[in-house]
C-alpha cells in the first residue's frame, strides 16, 4: 500500500503542512461564506487550484454547498501542468498523502473508467507533480469524515477528449452517488480590467451549462480557463446525471489579494445542480401523445409491470392477465422505466411487439429490473422506493430531415452500422434539450460521436409514445 500512496508535493507551499494549521485555515475559509444554500442536489463543483494564500476563499464557496454530504465517491478532475500526454490519465492505485491523512483511490471505480474508453488510461507522469488534484483534497478532508476518490489528469483538453472522458464517466459510475470536481484557474497574467472581461465569459458559459461555447471560445482566444477541459467534462457529466441549473458562487483574482494589479490570476467557484422544482399543477411536463388509454387502461398496465417485477423477486411464474380493453391487447412495442427517489434505476424496451401490449409490458418490467446491463438487480428492499413509468409506442418511421422531429413528441432512434442509440420523448422534455442538443445526446448514447447524425450512413428514425407512471 505505501509504494502506491502518492506523496504529497505541495505541502508547506502552495498549502501549510502543518495539519493543525491547515485544518484551522480551511475552517476559517469555511466560515467565512455566506449561507447561501443551493436549492437542489450538488452534482458537480468548480474550484480554484491557486495556493490557498491566493484562492483558498474562493475554493470555500465551492465546498460550502456540500459540506457534510454523502456520496459514495469523489471523482476530481484537474489538468496537466508538468506532463504532455493524450487523453486522460486516471491514478488507479491506493491514494493521495496530504498533510491531514491519506484519501483512498476508489480502485475498482478508476479501472471501470480507464476500461470505459481509448483515451482513457494511467500515466505515472501525469500525477507525480501535479498540484491541480491535490490542492482540493485538504478541503475534501474537512468537510467529509471519509471519502475516497478517484484522480483524473487531462493531457489533452479537446472537446473530444471531453465526450469521450464524460461518456466513459457516465458508464462507469451507473447509479452510484458521486461528486464531480473541476480543478480551474481563470486568466492567467492580464492587467485586471481585461482579466475581470475575459473571465465573464468563462463565468457565463459556467451558468448556461454551455461545454460547448466554453470549449469553442478557449480555442478561438476570448478567455481562458487552464482546466476549461475538466470543467467541460463536469458539466457534461452533470447534465447527464440530471443537472439543470448552474451558478457561480465566487469569483476574485489575485489582484483583489495581493492589490498588484498589473498581471493577475483568475479564480471561480461554482456549482452544477439538480434544482428542487415546484410542483405548481400537481402535474408533470406532458411528453408523447395521448393514444387512446382510459385511466383505467394505464392503472392496469402499470400493475402489471410492478406484479411482473414482485413475482420475479419471488421466483414465482407471472399469472395470466386478463385484460379489460381492447387497446391493451394490440401489438405495440414499449418501455418501461424504473425510478428510485428521481434517478433513474433501469429502463428497457422493445420497439418490436412480439405479442399484446400486456405481454410486452410484462416482459420490459423484468427486464428492466433485472436486466438493465447498467445497475445491479432490483432487491426487495427497494421496490417500495421505486416508482415506474411506461412509454407505450407508435411505429418508428424513417426521416430524411431532422426538422420533422418535434421535441417533446418524438423520440429518436439512430442507427449506423452496429452503432444502436434510443431516447425517449420525455429525456429531452426533462432536461430542456433543444433539438440539435437531443440529436447530439442520442448519437452519444449510441456510442457514437455528437456530429453523427449528420453523417450520410447513419440512418435516424422518429417515433413517439404515450407515457404515464404512478406518482412519486
Amino acid at each position: 500500500m505505501n509504494k502506491d500512496v502518492r506523496k504529497s508535493v505541495i505541502a508547506g507551499s502552495w498549502y501549510p503542512g502543518n495539519p493543525s494549521i491547515l485544518k484551522s485555515d480551511i475552517g476559517n475559509y469555511l466560515a467565512n461564506v455566506p449561507v447561501d444554500s443551493v436549492d437542489g442536489k450538488v452534482i458537480a463543483v468548480v474550484s480554484p487550484h491557486a495556493g490557498y494564500m491566493y484562492s483558498g476563499q474562493v475554493a470555500a464557496y465551492s465546498y460550502k454547498p456540500i459540506e457534510g454530504k454523502a456520496f459514495d465517491s469523489i471523482i476530481v478532475i484537474g489538468p496537466s501542468h508538468r506532463s504532455y500526454f493524450s487523453g486522460a490519465s486516471i491514478y488507479n492505485k491506493g491514494g493521495y498523502e496530504t498533510p491531514l491523512g491519506v484519501v483512498p483511490v476508489n480502485v475498482e471505480l478508476a479501472n471501470e473508467i480507464i476500461a470505459q474508453s481509448d483515451i482513457t488510461s494511467f500515466v505515472p507522469d501525469a500525477h507525480s507533480q501535479e498540484h491541480s488534484v491535490e490542492i482540493q483534497l485538504p478541503f475534501l478532508q474537512v468537510i467529509f469524515d471519509t471519502f475516497n476518490f478517484v484522480p483524473i489528469v487531462m493531457g489533452t483538453q479537446n472537446r473530444e477528449t471531453c465526450e469521450n472522458l464524460s461518456d466513459a464517466i457516465i458508464k462507469a459510475v451507473k447509479d452510484k452517488n458521486v461528486m464531480i470536481v473541476a480543478s480551474s484557474d481563470l486568466s492567467h497574467f492580464h492587467g485586471y480590467e481585461q482579466a475581470v472581461s475575459m473571465d465573464s465569459v468563462v463565468l457565463g458559459h459556467m451558468e448556461k451549462m454551455d461545454e460547448k461555447g466554453l470549449l469553442a471560445d478557449l480555442e478561438k482566444g476570448k478567455c481562458e480557463a487552464c482546466g476549461g477541459g475538466p470543467v467541460a467534462v463536469a458539466m457534461l457529466v452533470a447534465k447527464k446525471l440530471g443537472a439543470d441549473s448552474a451558478k457561480v458562487l465566487n469569483y476574485a483574482n489575485s489582484g483583489d489579494i495581493t492589490g498588484d494589479r498589473r498581471g493577475v490570476v483568475g479564480y471561480a467557484s461554482a456549482v452544477f445542480y439538480k434544482i428542487n422544482h415546484p410542483d405548481v399543477s400537481g402535474k408533470k411536463k406532458q411528453s408523447g401523445i395521448e393514444s387512446g388509454f382510459s385511466e383505467k387502461d394505464k392503472d392496469r398496465l402499470l400493475e402489471i409491470a410492478r406484479k411482473s417485477i414482485e413475482c420475479g423477486l419471488a421466483g414465482k411464474d407471472i399469472p395470466e392477465f386478463f385484460t379489460v380493453s381492447g387497446i391493451l391487447k394490440e401489438r405495440r412495442g414499449a418501455f418501461v422505466t424504473l425510478n428510485k427517489h428521481g434517478q433513474l434505476r433501469g429502463c428497457i424496451g422493445s420497439f418490436e411487439a412480439k405479442g399484446s401490449l400486456c405481454k410486452t409490458i410484462e416482459e420490459m418490467a423484468r427486464s428492466a429490473a433485472f436486466n438493465d446491463p447498467r445497475f445491479p438487480p432490483v432487491t426487495e428492499e427497494e421496490l417500495d422506493d421505486i416508482t415506474i413509468e411506461i412509454s407505450a409506442l407508435t411505429p418508428l418511421k424513417k426521416i430524411k430531415n431532422s426538422n420533422e422531429i418535434e421535441v417533446g413528441r418524438h423520440g429518436i432512434y439512430i442507427v449506423r452500422g452496429l452503432y444502436r442509440g434510443v431516447l425517449l420523448p420525455q429525456v429531452a422534455t426533462n432536461y430542456n434539450w433543444d433539438k440539435i442538443t437531443f440529436l447530439e445526446e442520442t448519437c452519444h448514447k449510441a456510442g457514437l460521436p455528437a456530429n453523427a447524425w449528420k453523417e450520410k450512413d447513419t440512418e435516424i428514425y422518429i417515433f413517439s409514445a404515450d407515457i404515464f407512471g404512478e406518482d412519486e
